[in-house]
């Protein structure tokens, strides 16, 4: 229970921290959306104090935007997401009520506002890096993640999907969405279930894909640590976060 206490209490501190600077920036929106998850984790702290159970109806209240449900499902998987991933666990686990389709300008939109007003926003939801330093297709990360999460070399996209789904057979949840997102993760990771058509066992299921991780997780690191090196030295601050540009993107904008 302590280790999840810490969580919270991070969590709440680094809450408080942007709600002030968006009332700073007199971001009335970001504010807003950054109190309620706010009041939502400090009920989440009470509770786990306590060990009261809160009841169906006493459910925190779904998130205001787009953006924050998509940061809070990235912030529990902890690693570059597919958006249909991405909505699967705002689904299972927090209520969510965003669609993969609504999704598909989201990337765009963040660019755009932060070379508006570069770091007016407490995070960004930016791009993954591919070896290029280009946005890597599809792959949403947390500007506020170390670039070597952010970077995705050759063993990255393993790497990732192992890391989820530990984090989503860490994370419990009574949904039925959060199971059948578990035994669809679990299909695909060696030793994660027993043959059996029911639910696997998490623990199973995590032991498994550590047992994976630690065969690929040396390698990962090293070419990660290899390609953030480099998109620090050669990238600038907006670049770092939504890729550099294409040679197709940069036609693209010549034609317009």
């Amino acid at each position: 229970m302590s280790d999840r206490l810490d969580d919270l209490e991070r969590r709440i501190d680094e809450l408080r921290a942007g709600v002030r600077k968006a009332m700073r920036l007199r971001d009335g929106a970001t504010a807003r959306v950054l109190r309620a998850e706010l009041r939502s984790a400090e009920r989440s702290w009470d509770a786990l104090v306590t060990g009261e159970q809160p009841k169906a109806k006493e459910r925190p209240p779904r998130l205001v935007t787009v953006r924050e449900q998509v940061h809070q499902g990235l912030r529990l998987l902890g690693a570059p997401a597919q958006p249909r991933l991405v909505v699967a666990v705002s689904d299972a686990f927090f209520g969510g009520t965003i669609r993969s389709n609504q999704l598909t300008s989201l990337r765009r939109d963040e660019e755009r506002s932060f070379r508006s007003s570069p770091f007016g926003r407490p995070y960004y939801l930016c791009a993954a890096l591919t070896d290029r330093l280009s946005p890597a297709r599809g792959l949403l990360t947390l500007s506020g993640w170390p670039l070597e999460r952010r970077v995705v070399g050759p063993l990255s996209p393993r790497v990732d999907f192992l890391t989820c789904a530990i984090a989503v057979a860490g994370h419990e949840s009574d949904d039925e969405g959060a199971g059948r997102l578990l035994i669809r993760m679990a299909r695909n990771i060696p030793g994660a279930t027993d043959g059996t058509l029911g639910p696997p066992d998490p623990r199973r299921v995590i032991e498994a894909a550590r047992a994976e991780l630690d065969v690929h997780a040396e390698r990962d690191t090293r070419d990660r640590a290899e390609l953030a090196e480099r998109a620090a030295a050669q990238l600038d601050d907006a670049a770092r976060l939504f890729g550099a540009a294409t040679l197709s993107t940069i036609k693209k904008e010549k034609a317009k």
